[in-house]
């Protein structure tokens, strides 16, 4: 599976004003970001974006997937303090 495929997955899934996928070929680390984030849990932000990509992960098209979640405030402050 492409990183161009899960980031429209999760695009087209969730309200996220950002999607950055990394990966070679069945492990990916996924950083999403989105206004949504701010209101949920750490499980419960893990599980969103989970959802869209069960289907990918159970048929093996994809076997691990690391996400970090940001709301676009965080992103833009762990962006600068990080050098991104």
């Amino acid at each position: 599976m492409e990183t161009s495929e899960i980031q429209a997955v999760l695009m087209s899934a969730l309200p996220l004003q950002e999607v950055h996928v990394t990966g070679d070929g069945s492990h990916f680390q996924v950083v999403a970001v989105g206004e949504m984030f701010a209101a949920l849990s750490r499980v419960k932000k893990q599980q969103a974006v989970y959802a869209p990509l069960m289907a990918y992960i159970a048929d093996n098209r994809m076997h691990a997937v690391s996400i970090k979640t940001y709301t676009p405030e965080e992103w833009a402050r762990d962006r600068k303090l990080n050098g991104f």
